[in-house]
């Protein structure tokens, strides 16, 4: 059984496989030796954002840049939801204990992290965002469980981003403080919508000191 589970997401139009050299960054520590990766590729459907054409999305893009203010397609957000939730469960079933499990994503599979770990019943090891939104209306918050407040978020995001804004994490973030969680929100000024060696390094040590012995 793993000790740990690390499920990755990634953005529309991309593929799981594109982030699997992210798992490389945590060999070198031994804490991660019993550590099991997912990194799954989201369906093709029509991507309205993008002119209806097809590629793999996890729910429906209405808009770009997304602002704090833009409206998702919460239908199909609560679908993909149910699906991450379906992953997260075959894990604890295999004998995972839930806070040693951790959900991360990237843009819209940040997106899609974020409303998977407020929606969970349970506490998880932590959610890390990657140039994220929170893709529900704050109504939400009367949804999100006890339990699921208790898990720790890590968010990061540049300034420089314009696919999603910087005010949308902050906005993200901010809600999720709002409602007693823990949200640390890393920002990088000259940032725009990638990635940094910086962010995954700091996203390695911040996992590090959450996980659970056994």
């Amino acid at each position: 059984m793993a000790h740990s589970f690390i499920l990755w997401l990634h953005g529309s139009g991309g593929s799981g496989p594109a982030y699997e050299h992210i798992r490389q960054l945590f060999s070198s520590s031994p804490e991660f030796n019993n550590t099991k990766w997912s990194f799954p590729t989201a369906p093709s459907s029509p991507v309205t954002c993008k002119g209806g054409a097809i590629m793999s999305s996890w729910f429906d893009i209405p808009e770009v840049p997304i602002t704090a203010k833009t409206v998702r397609d919460e239908k199909g957000v609560l679908e993909a939801v149910q699906n991450v939730h379906a992953m997260i469960n075959r894990e604890v079933t295999a004998g995972t204990s839930p806070d040693n499990i951790f959900v991360c994503g990237f843009s819209q599979g940040g997106a899609l992290a974020v409303a998977s770990v407020l929606l969970y019943p349970k506490t998880l090891g932590g959610g890390v965002i990657f140039s994220g939104s929170v893709p529900l209306t704050t109504s939400i918050a009367e949804q999100i469980s006890l339990e699921a407040r208790k898990t720790p978020i890590l968010w990061f995001h540049g300034m420089a981003d314009e696919t999603v804004l910087f005010e949308a994490g902050q906005a993200g973030c901010n809600f999720l403080q709002k409602i007693g969680m823990s949200c640390e929100l890393k920002v990088y000024p000259d940032l725009d919508h990638s990635l940094l060696d910086d962010e995954l390094q700091y996203f390695q040590s911040w996992i590090k000191v959450r996980l659970k012995s056994s």
